[in-house]
């Protein structure tokens, strides 16, 4: 068993650039950055170097995860990128009371239903009014896959755990008005993802 705790995500390597893209255009120029399950921590260390004028702030429910994030922040040493916290969407309080902005990457179709709607029930008590929450992932569309291997992927999920699955946006948007979001723009990302964007409600 190796004792380095560091994990790698070939996805995350892929899809870090193209996210940071957006982040770009959405963010202003400072602000807190709160990241929901961010597993390994390759994408908390690469938005806090492409952010410098953002704090980001990783979290992740699994301690084998927060170990990773911890590595790979002390191996990059950069002073925006706080240490990883425990937080699980589902547990309230969250160990945070206020950010500028909330990124959740490759999560709700990871997890049970319930993540969501407590996604967005956390989101809107930490985040002031017209403060962006970005979900990034694959997403089905009026009820529809949009690629055939969105289904494949599905499917397998489904396979691992009944509760898991691609979400439908309409489903998702729902829970977010629900909370207090607007719905904002919808972006295409490689390899069928989306990036979707609330905006918290004054």
């Amino acid at each position: 068993m190796s004792d380095n705790p560091r994990i790698s995500s070939p996805a995350a390597l892929r899809n870090r650039e193209p996210i940071l893209a957006v982040l770009r255009r959405h963010l202003p120029p400072t602000g807190l950055l709160l990241e929901i399950a961010s597993g390994g921590g390759e994408h908390a260390v690469h938005f806090a170097a492409g952010l410098p004028g953002w704090t980001v702030q990783p979290t992740d429910p699994t301690p084998e995860a927060r170990a990773s994030i911890a590595a790979w922040a002390a191996e990059a040493a950069l002073p925006n990128l706080r240490p990883p916290l425990a937080l699980d969407v589902r547990a309230a309080p969250w160990p945070v009371a206020r950010a500028d902005a909330v990124l959740c990457v490759n999560m709700v179709h990871i997890a049970p239903w319930s993540a969501t709607p407590a996604l967005m029930a956390g989101a809107a008590l930490c985040l002031p009014p017209g403060a962006p929450l970005l979900l990034y992932g694959p997403f089905r569309r009026g009820g529809a896959h949009t690629a055939p291997g969105n289904a494949a992927f599905d499917e397998s999920l489904r396979q691992r755990d009944p509760r898991w699955g691609v979400r439908d946006l309409e489903a998702v948007t729902d829970e977010a008005v629900a909370a207090g979001f607007h719905p904002g723009a919808v972006e295409e990302m490689p390899a069928n993802n989306l990036v979707v964007l609330f905006r918290r409600a004054g």
